[in-house]
């Protein structure tokens, strides 16, 4: 069937833009919120890619869609970006300790990611305080400093209780306030407890297949 074909020659296409990428199943897979077996498949033509996914393939790596679709056009709407360059694995951190960042506490994996300043850290986001900016679920990207945050910066503290949580940085008249985007809740002011552990350079969604 003409369907079949079209799958398996996308597939192909798929790997062929990973290798360029210079990634492995596993690290281009876990870019793009899927697992390793599903990415497997959709190279090897035994699986179909959903229009997110290719969606997705173009925003985050460049892809040419056209050439994803039918071979046409160049592979990249720019160079492609390569591991040796321009992709960094940052460690997911399963929780983040107080003694942060001389200890990191348990990595669960890490996660491939475009364009990464070096030193960064990533973890999975709890609640829906920061939605629709970030939501339930999603891995937030952040480098760890403190000194150089500015107003409407998203940052990472540790409240008064020790818990990691996410707030948007906001002064006014002088004032610090910590401000959740979602208008359910309310912004507080910090107190000596509250300690900052991070800026978020980045977010990334699951793809939903």
């Amino acid at each position: 069937m003409p369907s079949t074909e079209y799958h398996a020659e996308t597939g192909v296409r798929i790997k062929k833009a990973r290798l360029a990428l210079g990634l492995t199943q596993k690290e281009f897979a876990a870019s793009l919120g899927i697992v390793q077996g599903f990415l497997s498949g959709i190279e090897t033509g035994r699986k179909r890619p959903s229009d997110t996914l290719l969606i997705a393939l173009s925003h985050t790596f460049g892809i040419n869609a056209q050439w994803l679709s039918d071979g046409s056009g160049e592979s990249f709407k720019n160079p492609p970006r390569t591991e040796q360059s321009n992709v960094s694995r940052a460690p997911l951190l399963e929780m983040i300790p107080d003694s942060f960042p001389d200890d990191l506490g348990a990595i669960s994996r890490y996660i491939s990611v475009p364009d990464l300043p070096e030193g960064c850290y990533a973890i999975v986001c709890y609640g829906d305080f920061m939605s629709p900016t970030i939501r339930d679920g999603d891995v937030v990207i952040f480098r760890p400093e403190s000194e150089q945050k500015k107003s409407g910066d998203i940052i990472i503290v540790h409240n008064r209780w020790g818990e990691p949580i996410l707030r948007r940085y906001r002064v006014k008249d002088d004032e610090i306030y910590l401000a959740p985007d979602n208008p359910a809740y309310a912004p507080f002011q910090p107190d000596d407890g509250t300690h900052t552990i991070g800026i978020v350079v980045d977010v990334w969604r699951k793809v939903i297949i």
